[in-house]
């Protein structure tokens, strides 16, 4: 079966996107399911959101499918009906972003993968079907004032550096592969405990919630809908926010702003500061926190190793390429206080 995708240059298409003035919605959903055959269904899907200009990012397995794009807001109603008319999308929930430009993505990309969340989980031994009790904003609030429950973010280092729940279990990880083992080695004695557990969107708790129930671990809840939803509640029902800082977005974006407190630090100058970057020297792309004024003084680069690497002629950085080390061969993503003599990360 012939593959659909893109075939227009991506920077192009970004400086299109960039210039473009028609107002885009940005969101999230998933759901797992059976999905006999990934492959036909990736390329109806890619059709059918094609049809209405829809950008991002979407992972298809036999276990379901993960997405996260945008949509013009004008034809936002005609992609629900599109999702809706797949049966096992129906109705599915749609997490709509909290600080949206439109420009979060650019074009449409739909991938197959092994799994639609990495997690080093063999399914066959567990149901995963069996998960955790959904929590909504209220209930959330609630159980997380009784001293009998523990609140777990199931997300990387990454994340919650810049915005967390407050009084959260945050495991320092950087997959959701490696939270997983740890998280239940932590509350290995706890397994009577309320364990609420709290994602981005949603998607990674859905399954950590059927294994710790696999686990032994008594009373396990999610945060239904994850960050993104529970904020849109909080800010309709007028409830308090337990969440502290910005939220880690997978998108251009890099984060949504749910409180106004900047817990994280520039990995530069550690000065207040919770904006995510990729270093500007592609050879690195390292992500990092940076603020504006170590940006301007490194041309948004993570050392002065890459800040001068770039301003180099394009014909001696090809060349360099071959030898040089920078921070984003060494590491996959960047963590507070890991400096080093040279401004490195």
């Amino acid at each position: 079966m012939k593959r659909l995708h893109n075939k227009v240059n991506k920077e192009e298409l970004k400086r299109k996107m960039l210039e473009s003035n028609v107002p885009r919605t940005t969101l999230s959903f998933y759901k797992y399911a059976h999905i006999s055959n990934p492959d036909q269904f990736r390329n109806e899907l890619y059709q059918t959101l094609e049809a209405v200009e829809v950008f991002g990012r979407i992972y298809i397995s036999k276990e379901g499918v993960n997405g996260q794009i945008s949509v013009p807001t004008e034809n936002f109603e005609d992609f629900k009906k599109r999702l809706f008319a797949f049966d096992f999308l129906e109705n599915i929930r749609l997490n709509i972003a909290i600080e949206d430009d439109g420009k979060s993505f650019y074009f449409l990309k739909i991938k197959l993968r092994e799994k639609i969340v990495a997690d080093g989980l063999n399914d066959e031994t567990f149901d995963v079907t069996d998960k955790g009790t959904h929590l909504n904003a209220e209930n959330f609030n609630k159980i997380t004032e009784d001293p009998n429950t523990i609140v777990v973010d199931m997300r990387n280092h990454y994340e919650t550096e810049v915005g967390h729940f407050e009084n959260a279990l945050l495991p320092d990880v950087d997959t959701f592969r490696e939270a997983l083992p740890k998280v239940e080695k932590i509350l290995e004695n706890d397994k009577e405990k309320n364990i609420v557990m709290y994602c981005t969107g949603g998607i990674r708790c859905e399954k950590a919630s059927a294994y710790y129930k696999h686990k032994g671990f008594k009373n396990v809840f999610q945060l239904e809908g994850g960050i993104i939803e529970y904020a849109r509640q909080v800010d309709q029902q007028g409830l308090k926010n337990k969440f502290i800082g910005k939220n880690f977005v997978f998108d251009d974006r890099m984060g949504e702003r749910i409180s106004n407190d900047i817990i994280a630090h520039c990995h530069q100058c550690e000065q207040p500061c919770d904006t995510h970057i990729n270093c500007a020297n592609d050879a690195c792309h390292i992500l990092f926190i940076q603020c504006e004024s170590c940006a301007e003084k490194l041309h948004n680069c993570c050392s002065e190793q890459c800040s001068d690497f770039i301003q180099l002629p394009l014909e001696e950085q090809t060349e360099k390429k071959k030898t040089m080390i920078f921070n984003g061969t060494k590491f996959g993503k960047g963590r507070y206080k890991a400096h080093h003599k040279n401004n490195d990360l």
